[in-house]
């Protein structure tokens, strides 16, 4: 008789292990109503998945997979615990086929494209996808590496990348082995994952497909079960990811959208980024990174925010063909945020490599800076519009047009050209004492706080350049080549000596 104990607290076991658990327990909760014809007992309790049966192991954990991964009438990989419409399954499949089973050995497609359409938004063309039908996987198929002739499990099973995506087989070594309990594991672990299309890459000059896996952390396998089944499949919109970084957000924020019990839930995941190496021109789905991401609440409600400042919208060529256009700044965002940085962090390297960004999104996003970034951000912006008014007399003077867009560019190039934290600081005391506003009254010491620490002054220059770059009139106007009204240069104004005379204290 075979018994199996799978903790997802056994300390030989690594994160994919205690996910694909959780995925075990959530296909045999599929199976209830089968515990009668069933060839296997099996108990599920909140940290434990407990197995047990007579006979041959190969006949029933073919049958245990045979109940948990079908392949229906569409050509979708069709998980019934998993209750997927037909987008979640589209998503779900295409997951799977660009992670778990992105070898031509271990799935068969369809040699025919059929066309799926998906509506995104309301009034807006469908997309239109050509999608190869999968015919068969390693799921569905007779699994005989890990059983020996009498249909034992072998005491170490090798692993490939449709046990764990992106491991690589050791040349000196040969592949990784896993002991039967691993092995059982890692075969559910498609269920608990989380699958994102990530935009391509260019690799050695060629557009290359890439791909995020996300791993969960389970704490208790009954109330992650329920939270499971609560959870709706990827809709197209979702399973196009901007990042790496914004996948991790979003599959935690779906967490905590159904997340029913705070202590149970899953306070972080990690993420498998995949796409080609430089130094394998074969394999189009190589580990590239791995990222492990926890986040506080407040992190996952500035994600959710962004992510509606910054939404993908449905294009279409003249063809008439169509696509989901995603945002340019949204994964820049991301990766700040998972990375324990204010979301405007790198905006002087962002802003060089995108001339044309998403200014009204970054102009939303601004009003989620906190009392010490506010402060610097409307002292730079009350000195921008005393220098705008400047510009506006001058070219009044000379009978011309105001060309907003190159007098921003030419006080972004102000700050843009400091390398050091000395020359940034004289160059931002220059310009806020050159164009004393009224915003600058009594925040000398805070000015002072940002420019001279030396962890403070790169951030401060991406604050310094995005109030410029996102400057709004104080009629709300932003800089598009129209008249804005300015701030007046009557009374009120502070001296230089007023602005910084607690320096010499």
């Amino acid at each position: 008789m075979s018994q199996f104990t799978l903790s997802i607290f056994d300390p030989n076991f690594l994160l994919p292990h205690r996910a694909g658990i959780a995925g075990l327990a959530l296909a045999l909760s599929e199976l209830e109503s089968q515990r009668s014809q069933a060839p296997l007992t099996w108990n599920v309790t909140d940290e434990v998945v407990e197995l047990a049966w007579k006979g041959s192991d190969r006949e029933v954990v073919t049958w245990l997979l045979k109940q948990t991964y079908q392949i229906n009438h569409q050509g979708y990989l069709e998980v019934p615990a998993l209750k997927l419409d037909a987008q979640g399954q589209y998503t779900f499949t295409q997951g799977v086929l660009t992670t778990f089973l992105q070898h031509n050995t271990q799935r068969k497609l369809s040699n025919t494209s059929v066309t799926r359409t998906f509506l995104i938004e309301p009034d807006q063309p469908e997309i239109s996808i050509e999608v190869k039908p999968l015919e068969s996987c390693y799921y569905t198929g007779d699994i005989k590496e890990a059983f020996n002739n009498k249909g034992a499990f072998k005491k170490e099973i090798p692993l490939k990348g449709n046990h764990l995506p992106g491991l690589v087989e050791c040349f000196v070594n040969g592949p990784y082995q896993e002991s039967p309990q691993g092995f059982l594991a890692l075969l559910f672990l498609p269920l608990a994952c989380g699958y994102y299309q990530l935009p391509p890459q260019a690799v050695g000059g060629k557009l290359s497909a890439r791909s995020a896996l996300v791993i969960p952390e389970v704490q208790n396998l009954k109330h992650w079960v329920k939270r499971r089944r609560a959870m709706s499949g990827y809709t197209y919109r979702d399973f196009r990811s901007s990042g790496a970084g914004e996948s991790a957000l979003h599959f935690l924020l779906q967490e905590k959208v159904v997340e029913a019990v705070q202590p149970f839930g899953v306070h972080y995941c990690e993420v498998y980024q995949l796409g080609k190496q430089v130094w394998d021109a074969q394999q189009a789905y190589l580990k590239q990174a791995v990222y492990r991401v926890e986040v506080t609440d407040e992190v996952l409600e500035l994600y959710e925010v962004a992510r509606q400042v910054f939404p993908a919208h449905v294009r279409q060529k003249e063809n008439g063909e169509t696509w989901l256009a995603l945002s340019k700044a949204l994964p820049w965002i991301c990766d700040n945020l998972i990375g324990g940085q204010p979301w405007y962090a790198g905006f002087f390297e962002f802003y060089k490599r995108n001339k044309l960004y998403e200014r009204e999104g970054l102009v939303k996003m601004t009003e989620y800076l906190n009392p010490d970034e506010q402060v610097l951000f409307e002292v730079v912006q009350g000195a921008f519009s005393k220098y705008l008014y400047r510009q506006i007399q001058q070219a009044q003077k000379q009978g011309r047009q105001l060309d907003y867009g190159q007098v921003t560019d030419k006080v972004i190039y102000r700050f843009q050209r400091p390398s050091t934290q000395q020359e940034f600081a004289t160059a931002l005391v220059d310009f806020l004492s050159q164009f004393r506003s009224k915003a600058a009254r009594d925040k000398g010491p805070q000015i002072v706080h940002w420019i001279h620490r030396e962890e403070n002054w790169r951030r401060a220059r991406d604050l310094v350049l995005l109030a410029i770059a996102t400057y709004r009139s104080k009629k709300g106007d932003s800089l598009n080549g129209v008249d804005v009204p300015l701030e007046s240069m009557a009374e009120g104004d502070v001296t230089e000596d007023e602005m910084f005379s607690f320096a010499d204290e």
